[in-house]
């Protein structure tokens, strides 16, 4: 058997967003007096916002025990985390990674549990949207990660088995929607994703850097 397609998941996985977005809610958890728990990070990493009960506002007000402006904190969170996000660049050896896999005819897409204009927008910004022949996200599927809905729309969109496929991700919640979509799936952790659990994945790969699509597949399947 081989593999002729690979989905990438996008936040942490081909753009560090993550890192950044616990750093301003650190930054404004702190500057209220209160720390930002990497409890509730970690479990809402490689979610979807409708798999999620309380936000970090709402968790600052619970800790703070009096009401709080929110259109005030969301607007200075977004200032502190976008600052910092578009300043990136695709994290190491991902450009590398869909040049070659392109050029070898294996059929590429992304599964994020984030919407279309946020994946979209930076795809775009990064020059890698048209790398993909679909973008499946939040809002495309009736539930997001760690369901396995945006997988298995993936290797619809591509017309192919998800018994072929493989996903990239970096989170719990991803390597789960991955593999309940009966997809292999290789976990690439980034600073905020190495403290969790990933064994549930077939292979875990410090990074992507100096990889092929080859060199990928070999590690799931020459085992």
């Amino acid at each position: 058997m081989s593999l002729t397609a690979l989905v990438f998941d996008f936040d942490g996985l081909i753009l560090d967003t993550e890192t950044p977005e616990f750093e301003a809610w650190t930054t404004i958890f702190q500057a209220r007096g209160h720390q930002f728990p990497d409890e509730w990070w970690m479990h809402a990493i490689g979610r979807g916002a409708d798999q999620i009960t309380e936000t970090p506002i709402d968790l600052l007000q619970r800790q703070m025990g009096e009401p709080l402006d929110h259109t005030a904190i969301a607007g200075e969170y977004e200032h502190l985390r976008m600052a910092r996000i578009n300043s990136l660049d695709a994290l190491p050896g991902v450009r590398a990674l869909i040049a070659h896999s392109k050029q070898n005819g294996v059929r590429l897409a992304v599964a994020s549990s984030s919407h279309h204009r946020w994946v979209d927008g930076h795809l775009a910004r990064l020059g890698l949207l048209d790398s993909f022949e679909a973008v499946l996200c939040a809002g495309d599927v009736p539930r997001a990660k760690p369901f396995p809905d945006l997988y298995q729309a993936a290797c619809d969109a591509l017309g192919v088995s998800p018994s072929v496929a493989l996903a990239l991700e970096d989170s719990p919640n991803g390597i789960r929607a991955a593999k309940d979509a009966g997809l292999y799936c290789i976990a690439i952790p980034n600073p905020m994703t190495s403290r969790l659990d990933l064994s549930h994945a077939d292979r875990i790969r410090d990074s992507l850097e100096g990889t092929t699509f080859d060199h990928l597949v070999s590690s799931v399947l020459d085992e």
